[in-house]
């Protein structure tokens, strides 16, 4: 596996790389087969060590976790055990879906934009209703079966998730829903 440790405005020094390559790939190996790249970063917040971890499976699953601790190796070992708590989690359900799929998880390009708030100024007219677009960016969809979206959704922490429907090709939306359930849009 392969590993990219880096800190935001903080230096990582080689004892705590080492620390991490052990003990996440301890962690990721016991549950995943085959896991690809992780990427660690670590950032300050305050008097808080900020950790966060994404490690992607050969099969294009993405798993993400997050800690803060009061010391880097603490925020690092509940970002570790948060992973390896999701991956335990879904463990049967990786490797069903790693037998049933021979080839990698397929992804298609598509753009992603982030446009400008509306201002609070209610005494001004916009010019326009076009929204001003104030990012450009390129995202990858997945084409999954409807199960592992919801999983992937899970396993990544995200609150939704775009994807390409492999029964019906179809661009699908699943999202999570303030009743705590999962919500599934197929146009």
């Amino acid at each position: 596996m392969r590993y990219q440790i880096s800190g935001k405005q903080i230096d990582i020094g080689e004892a705590l790389q080492t620390h991490v390559k052990q003990e996440l790939g301890e962690a990721v190996d016991k549950y995943a087969e085959r896991p690809t790249d992780a990427q660690v970063i670590f950032s300050r917040n305050a008097h808080e060590y900020v950790c966060e971890a994404t490690v992607h499976l050969s099969t294009g699953l993405t798993a993400q976790a997050k800690a803060h601790a009061t010391e880097i190796y603490s925020a690092f070992d509940g970002c570790r055990d948060k992973m390896e708590k999701q991956l335990r989690r879904y463990k049967r359900r990786l490797k069903d879906h790693h037998r049933e799929r021979s080839q990698p998880v397929e992804l298609t390009g598509g753009s992603s934009y982030i446009l400008a708030s509306a201002e609070d100024n209610e005494e001004s007219e916009p010019e326009t209703l076009q929204p001003m677009i104030i990012a450009e960016m390129e995202t990858s969809i997945p084409s999954l079966s409807v199960g592992e979206a919801v999983m992937q959704m899970e396993l990544a922490g995200v609150p939704l998730l775009v994807f390409r429907n492999e029964k019906t090709g179809g661009v699908n939306v699943v999202h999570s829903r303030e009743d705590g359930n999962v919500g599934w849009i197929d146009p």
